[in-house]
């Protein structure tokens, strides 16, 4: 796989999001060596959360995308939180989570 094929992951978060570098960390480790092009964007104000589509810190894009997207979410510099496979809320996707948005991106 080339460069211009791999697979695109955007992660958006406010300056110093404590979740930033856990999701950063679940992605590495799902990726396991997968080809990807990981990027940490920070979000300084509701005019560029509103740009990037971004609705809580952090939001991540797969291709552009935000998998965990919900209805009648809006752009927002606040903390976003990820429901886990027991229910309990988070501040970061899940490893499984992740592994399954990423398998059905691509």
């Amino acid at each position: 796989m080339n460069r211009e094929d791999d697979m695109r992951i955007t992660v958006l978060a406010v300056p110093a999001c404590p979740n930033s570098p856990v999701v950063l960390e679940r992605i590495t480790a799902v990726l396991a060596g997968r080809a990807a092009d990981v990027e940490l964007v920070e979000v300084r104000d509701e005019a560029e959360a509103v740009r990037w589509r971004m609705t809580g810190s952090p939001t991540l894009l797969i291709d552009g995308v935000d998998p965990f997207a919900w209805g009648g979410a809006e752009p927002s510099v606040s903390c976003r939180l990820y429901r886990g496979p027991d229910g309990r809320a988070g501040g970061a996707p899940s490893e499984e989570a992740l592994r399954q948005a990423l398998e059905a991106a691509g």
